[in-house]
């Protein structure tokens, strides 16, 4: 038997991380010039550099590509037609539900100002709303949501889950809950104090909180997203950040990166993080258990993990 061909984006830390494999031949290549070799079993892109960087796979044989983010958005149209792709599930979750609840945390109790106050060497109280008691909605029950949901399990908050469609699911602490679908979002909007956006990027959740879903919100609500920008209508968030209605939490944004001057900056109770949610130290090690997962099933004949867009024969 041949050896597997695997490509490894340069200056990523995964070739270090990942070590050597009997039976695997690794090359780096960060999909920015000629294929270095005409086959790959598995080619891994470079985290940064968007979807676009897929067509350079044109021409060349790839059985698998295993892509380094959850998300997917935009792929299919630069992906070579048939040619498998995975995404990270098990990478990112849990990083991205730490910055889910320190955003939330730091929203509700005042850190962006305390650190403005700490800055000018002012003291300042103030009474703020507490995580305690309050009403979450989580928008999205897949891998995201659920890591959130595990970490909300100490903060003594009331939790509804919602997603594409209604069901009864197992969460990670292997209790039965109870999801409801999109058809009764306006309805638990309604209910929420805080809400936390984890859906997939899809033609059904673009702009899924818009002006009316916004509306539908009481005065005060907490939005945070760690999705995608374009799950929100931004036109509509702003005018209600403006309005000081509501506030929001925002590691994504649309259009992203927010540019300069741009009203989302300057609204107020509004904290911004630039996409950094699942951009942590939890990502080398995971992501390199899951290239040596794939590995191991395509020398076992195995089909791959987390295969999101063409077939595997």
């Amino acid at each position: 038997m041949s050896d597997l061909v695997v490509s490894l984006p340069s200056d990523s830390g995964l070739r270090g991380a990942v070590g050597d494999v009997d039976g695997v031949e690794f090359v780096e290549w960060d999909l920015d010039g000629p294929a270095p070799r005409q086959h790959f079993d598995i080619v891994v892109p470079p985290y940064w550099g968007g979807a676009r960087q897929l067509s350079s796979l044109s021409g060349v044989a790839t059985r698998l590509v295993q892509w380094q983010s959850i998300g997917y958005n935009g792929v299919a149209k630069h992906l070579p037609e048939g040619t498998p792709l995975a995404n990270a599930a098990t990478v990112h979750e849990g990083s991205t539900a730490e910055l889910a609840l320190a955003l939330t945390l730091a929203a509700q109790r005042g850190i962006p100002q305390f650190v403005r106050d700490c800055d000018a060497e002012h003291w300042q109280l103030r009474s703020l709303p507490s995580l305690a008691d309050r009403r979450v909605l989580l928008v999205g029950y897949g891998g995201v949501a659920q890591a959130i949901e595990a970490r909300l399990a100490g903060f003594e908050v009331e939790i509804t889950r919602i997603a594409r469609s209604a069901r009864e699911q197992q969460n990670l602490a292997g209790e039965t809950v109870q999801v409801r679908g999109f058809d009764a979002l306006h309805e638990s909007l309604s209910a929420a104090e805080i809400v936390m956006l984890a859906v997939p990027l899809t033609d059904e959740t673009r702009g899924l909180i818009d002006a009316a879903a916004l509306a539908a919100l009481p005065d005060g609500a907490l939005i945070v997203n760690v999705a995608r920008g374009p799950v929100v209508d931004t036109d509509a968030l702003v005018a209600e950040l403006q309005a000081g209605r509501l506030r929001a939490a925002l590691d994504v944004t649309d259009p992203e990166p927010l540019p300069a001057g741009h009203p989302l900056w300057s609204a107020p109770n509004t904290l911004i993080t630039p996409h950094v949610g699942g951009d942590s130290s939890a990502m080398l090690p995971r992501m390199s258990a899951l290239i040596l997962r794939q590995i191991a099933h395509l020398q076992h004949g195995e089909a791959p993990e987390n295969l999101v867009l063409g077939a595997w024969s």
